[in-house]
């Protein structure tokens, strides 16, 4: 993905209400703290632009949602969408996923994973977001381990599944052509754009045994 980089982001983002300046005081009393409910918490990492968490996040008042995004200059422009929008249920963190497990503490109930990076290199397998060394941080945040993944990507998909079933997870729902199926879910904009160019969109949720 080629970043545009916008001048003075790193500060800009902090302008905004929806923005999670210092996440790691909050680790393990997110409900209490930082949404004052005791509503589940829906974690999307690598959140882009935002459209899809900030849809479910209007659809989906009784539960409260967290977008991570490791570019400052993304995050920035999700930022602006949220301007003129009131939203109690959302907040957004600027973070590297490699920290989360020093934010959150047995209290994230899903997880989306939508259109991650694949990292197509044998050597960087490790990096994909489905891969053992991220599994293993999900153990420390969540309190249901549930993955819900969407990729274009059909090599990335058919490991995400061999990776998820040999560390205990289930498959419990799985589609080749999300959008052909009856299953509708909130968009991003990578999927709009695949949706106009026909590209069929992968599909899974996964539960820990």
């Amino acid at each position: 993905m080629r970043i545009r980089n916008i001048k003075n982001a790193d500060k800009l983002i902090y302008d905004s209400p929806y923005i999670i300046e210092n996440p790691y005081q909050y680790r393990g009393n997110f409900q209490k703290e930082v949404f004052k409910n005791t509503n589940p918490i829906h974690l999307e990492i690598g959140m882009g632009k935002g459209n899809f968490i900030i849809d479910m996040a209007m659809k989906n008042p009784n539960i409260n949602f967290i977008g991570v995004e490791k570019y400052s200059s993304i995050t920035l422009r999700a930022l602006r969408k949220l301007k003129n929008i009131d939203l109690p249920n959302l907040r957004i963190i600027n973070v590297d996923a490699l920290e989360l497990a020093k934010i959150f503490y047995q209290e994230i109930s899903t997880i989306y994973l939508n259109f991650s990076d694949p990292w197509p290199k044998k050597r960087h397998h490790k990096r994909r977001l489905t891969y053992e060394t991220f599994l293993k941080i999900y153990d420390v945040i969540c309190k249901e381990n549930i993955i819900i993944q969407k990729t274009d990507n059909i090599p990335l998909f058919e490991s995400s599944i061999v990776y998820l079933s040999t560390y205990g997870y289930q498959i419990v729902d799985i589609s080749l052509d999300l959008w052909n199926s009856n299953r509708v879910t909130s968009q991003t904009e990578y999927e709009s754009k695949f949706r106009k160019q026909g590209i069929k969109i992968n599909y899974l949720k996964a539960i820990k045994k």
